[in-house]
């Protein structure tokens, strides 16, 4: 039985430790703190050059809800077209309408666009107001699979409506587990939803190499650290899943 884990990078060396921990594939984001927004374009371009595994990089223009106003589609639309000029292997994207239901001509247009890269509708899903007629819609537009947690915070406590979606999709389109995703509940996770592709940050701070730090700063956070993602917690998930 073949797995799929995705990992999230913030970076350009946690692109290089993604892959070489035996990873396959790579969600690129920029703002952590945001939830993950568009990362820059030398930072695609920089990971494109650097990887060979499947690269997705997030089309967000912001952090916040996912009701876009037409200026943010059409960076979004902008994004998509770089990133298919990059050489992306696919984009991450997901949008709503007011009542929280899918914005269907919108994301339509971004999967269009997007051909012949793949698209993920990301955890916008967890926001929408009916996960199962959005899973049909989603279908419907094309996209290969959904990244969510079950409609809670974390995927373990929304494990059962993960299983139902897995159930409710008949391979028709992947459904991805991701939000709290670890080393110590990827197995039990796999069992409870049927899934066979997994997301996962396993983020962590690195402290900075600066020898010199202004005093005016001492004794706060700015400048002290920087997002990083460690090998041996890629290998630990993957051994934990794959055995």
């Amino acid at each position: 039985m073949k797995y799929t884990v995705e990992i999230i990078a913030f970076t350009i060396e946690s692109c290089v430790v993604i892959e070489q921990s035996g990873a396959d594939r790579i969600e690129l984001c920029d703002n952590p703190s945001d939830g993950g927004t568009t990362a820059s374009y030398g930072l695609i371009k920089a990971a494109r050059e650097k990887v060979t595994i499947p690269l997705f990089p997030i089309i967000r223009p912001r952090g916040g809800d996912f009701l876009y106003s037409d200026d943010e589609f059409s960076i979004m639309k902008t994004d998509v077209r770089l990133c298919k000029e990059l050489g992306c292997d696919g984009v991450v994207v997901g949008l709503l309408h007011k009542d929280g239901r899918i914005d269907v001509e919108r994301t339509a247009q971004l999967v269009e666009l997007a051909h012949p890269m793949d698209v993920t509708f990301h955890r916008a899903f967890d926001h929408c107001y009916d996960p199962f007629e959005a899973l049909e819609q989603i279908i419907q537009i094309g996209c290969k699979r959904i990244l969510t947690s079950g409609q809670k915070p974390l995927a373990t406590e929304g494990a059962e409506r993960i299983a139902e979606l897995v159930k409710a999709a008949d391979g028709r389109i992947v459904i991805m587990p991701g939000s709290g995703v670890r080393p110590v509940n990827i197995g039990e996770l796999a069992k409870q939803t049927g899934a066979m592709e997994f997301h996962a940050s396993l983020r962590s701070n690195a402290r900075s190499k600066m020898e010199f730090r202004h005093p005016a700063f001492a004794g706060t956070d700015q400048g002290d650290s920087y997002m990083t993602t460690e090998a041996s917690a890629i290998k630990s998930l993957l051994h934990a899943l794959n055995g």
